[in-house]
This record gives structure tokens, sequence and C-alpha cells, in this order.
């Protein structure tokens, strides 16, 4: 697909637009038209929960019906098997609810990008120590954009921080202004049942927001 390392493509992502796209509750027979929708967006990450209706035959969908500017991938990996399966499918991303560091070396070693939730130093450590490519902070509503600021000053130069869990296009900013990477969005960009042109138009507030931010 392309001669770029996923680091590298995680990059030109991030470049591109930091956001990440959390498709709980996706179907498979929805899966690549809403994806596809989210890329003409601008979205280039991908991320589909593994508490969502047959998520394998999704990403496996989604991953083979968008070119490799896209990273596709799960969300709430919490087991190794999961990582090796995601492997099996030519998955690029493993995101976490937690910092379980066994998965976390499972995904660096398989060359996934791996995003663990953490929500204290000594987790993002420990993530970081095993392998993770970025770390999602999660809850963001319980964490704070004061945590959020703590956390990251005394974290290696670079690190890349994405606050999860209820952010709106009206919520990023307080997080932006501690110097956060990009977020993950969940039901404010897909709810189970929305149409290709309700996540088309979600996506472009997300877009604007962020670019104007």
């Amino acid at each position: 697909m392309t001669d770029m390392t996923r680091p590298q493509r995680l990059d030109a992502a991030c470049e591109a637009l930091p956001l990440v796209a959390i498709l709980r509750g996706l179907r498979p027979e929805e899966a690549v038209e809403i994806a596809q929708a989210l890329f003409d967006a601008g979205f280039r990450l991908i991320e589909i929960p593994l508490n969502s209706p047959e998520p394998f035959d999704s990403i496996a969908a989604v991953r083979k019906a968008l070119s490799a500017e896209a990273l596709v991938g799960a969300g709430t990996v919490t087991t190794l098997a999961d990582v090796a399966r995601l492997d099996e499918i030519g998955a690029d991303l493993v995101v976490m609810p937690h910092a379980d560091t066994g998965v976390i070396a499972a995904a660096k070693a398989a060359g996934m990008i791996c995003i663990p939730g953490i929500a204290t130093p000594t987790e993002a450590y420990a993530a970081l120590n095993a392998g993770a490519a970025a770390l999602k902070v999660f809850p963001a509503e319980l964490v704070g954009p004061a945590a959020v600021k703590a956390i990251r000053t005394i974290l290696p130069a670079g690190t890349r921080l994405f606050p999860v869990g209820g952010i709106a296009p009206d919520t990023m900013g307080p997080f932006r202004s501690v110097g956060v990477a990009g977020f993950g969005l969940g039901s404010a960009l897909y709810k189970p049942g929305d149409t290709v042109e309700t996540v088309a138009d979600k996506a472009a507030r997300f877009v604007t927001a962020w670019r104007e931010g």
C-alpha cells in the first residue's frame, strides 16, 4: 500500500488531522460507506471498538477499502488474542481503555500502532516503556485539562496525548490550550443509527472546530 512505516503514517495522519473517529456500534454492512465519508472529510484515524457488532469484519472491510493514508484498527482492545486477530486482518491501530503493558508490548511487537488509555503519570510511563506510540487520556471529562497539563509537563518531549470521552466541537479548546496532540471522538461524531449524511455533517463540524481552533 505504501513504503511508509506505520509510525511515519501516524505522523502524516496527525499532521493532516489528529482526530480519531471512534465508531462504536458500527455494523459491517455500513462500515465502508461511513468510513469513506469520514476519510473524505479529512479523517485519517479510524477506530472500530471491539464491542461493536462483528467488529473484525468491519475493520477488515474498512482497511481494504481505504487508502494507506488512513490508519484503521480497533478500540476497546483488552487481550492478547484481540491483538493477534487484529494482526491477522492487517489492522494498523490498537486502541485500549487501559494500560495493560502485556497487550501494549504485543501490539508493538506485531508492528501496530498502540494507543493505550491512561489517567496518571504512572500509567503513562508504564505504557510508553511498553511501546505505546501515543497516549489516550481517558476518561477526559473526569481527568480534565488541568490534570492533562500537569501530566504533559513530565512526559518525554513529543509524547502525543489524545483526550477521549465527552469531546465535542465546543469542548476541545481547554484541552488544546494545554498542548494535547488531538482527540478521540465518540458519540458526538457517530452513534448507531446515524446515516452517512449525518456522520458527514458531524465530521465537518469537528474538522472546522479543529482547524479554526
